[in-house]
C-alpha cells in the first residue's frame, strides 16, 4: 500500500449532516455527489454553502473501478418533480454558480439529457442571475442527447474523460475514451461560444507524456476548461492509488495544458471537476481566447 504523502492530509471543516447545505439539500430531497463520491473536498464546500447536486437517482448503471456511486440494475424512473426542488434549492442555498451533475443512466433513451434540460431551465427561471455547469455522462455518444443538453444553454458544458486511454479497460471498461472525445468535439462544433470542461485523475498509473498527449487532444478539440487532481481510493473495494502526484508536477501539467491552447487548466491534489467551480469559471472568463 502506498503512503499518503503530508499534503494530502486535509481535514473536514464541517461534517453534511450539520451543515446548513445539507439541510437545505435533505429539504428538498437531493442528492449530491459531494456525498455519494466521498469527495474529501465536501466539508469546505459544504461550510461555503456550495454543493455539486446530483440529479436522475443515487444509483449508476456502470461500475467504474475509481468510484464509489453505487451501481446497479432496474433504476427508478427520472423524478419529475427534481428540476423544480434543483431549483428551490439552488435559490434557498443563495448560489450564483449551480453545478449539476448525474449518475449514468444507460437505461434511458437519451441517458438522462432531457432531464438536465428541464433542470438547467427551472434552475435559470428561480435564479435568472446564476450561472449554471453541468457535468454529463456520455450519453453513449447519442448527438441528439448532447444537443437537447446544448439546446438549455449552461454556461458550462463539462464531461470528464476521467483517465489516459491505456487505462479505461483498468479505471473505466463501459466508458470509450474516443467517444468522449466526440462527445466533447461536437459540443464545440455546435455551439462554439459556449464553454467546454474535462478533468482527469492522475495516481493510477498513467505516465507524464501520457497525461500531455491527453491535453494535446483536447486542445486540439477547442476545450476551454481543464481540472486535474489526485485520485485517491474512496472505498476498500475500488482501485488502489498506484502513486501521489508531487504538487510542483501538478504545476507542469497546467503550464503543459496552457502552452497547448486549453485556456485554463486547474491542477493540484485536491482539485476536482466542481471543487470551487464558479471561481474556475471567472478566472477562464478573464482569460484572452487566442
Amino acid at each position: 500500500m502506498t503512503i499518503k504523502p503530508a499534503w494530502l492530509h486535509k481535514q473536514s471543516a464541517i461534517r453534511y449532516q450539520t451543515s446548513s447545505a445539507g439541510q437545505v439539500l435533505r429539504q428538498w430531497s437531493l442528492h449530491t455527489v459531494c456525498e455519494e463520491a466521498r469527495c474529501p473536498n465536501k466539508g469546505e464546500c459544504f461550510q461555503n454553502k456550495v454543493a455539486t447536486i446530483m440529479i436522475l437517482g443515487s444509483t449508476c448503471s456502470r461500475a467504474c473501478r475509481f468510484c464509489s456511486v453505487t451501481p446497479g440494475r432496474d433504476l427508478p424512473a427520472p423524478d419529475h418533480d427534481e428540476p423544480e426542488r434543483v431549483a428551490q434549492a439552488a435559490l434557498n442555498l443563495g448560489l450564483s454558480h449551480v453545478v449539476i451533475t448525474s449518475v449514468t443512466r444507460d437505461d434511458l433513451p437519451d441517458g438522462g439529457a432531457s432531464h438536465f434540460a428541464q433542470t438547467i431551465s427551472a434552475v435559470r427561471q428561480k435564479l435568472p442571475g446564476a450561472t449554471v455547469e453541468v457535468l454529463t455522462p456520455d450519453f453513449q455518444g447519442n448527438t441528439d442527447a448532447i444537443e437537447t443538453v446544448i439546446a438549455a444553454g449552461p454556461d458550462v458544458f463539462n464531461h470528464n474523460v476521467e483517465t489516459v486511454p491505456a487505462l479505461y479497460a483498468k479505471v473505466r471498461p463501459q466508458a470509450n475514451y474516443p467517444r468522449s472525445l466526440a462527445f466533447l468535439a461536437h459540443i464545440k462544433n455546435m455551439a462554439p461560444d459556449m464553454l467546454t470542461k474535462s478533468g482527469i485523475m492522475v495516481g493510477l498509473g498513467e505516465t507524464f507524456e501520457q497525461v500531455v498527449k491527453v491535453m494535446e487532444e483536447l486542445a486540439g478539440i477547442g476545450l476551454d476548461m481543464m481540472t486535474i487532481g489526485q485520485y485517491l481510493q474512496p472505498t476498500r473495494r475500488n482501485l488502489e492509488v498506484a502513486g501521489y502526484i508531487e504538487p510542483g508536477l501538478f504545476e507542469e501539467y497546467a503550464r503543459a495544458g496552457e502552452n497547448l491552447g486549453i485556456r485554463k487548466v486547474f491542477a493540484g491534489p485536491y482539485v476536482r471537476s466542481s471543487y470551487q467551480a464558479g471561481e474556475a469559471l471567472l478566472k477562464t472568463r478573464l482569460e484572452p481566447v487566442e
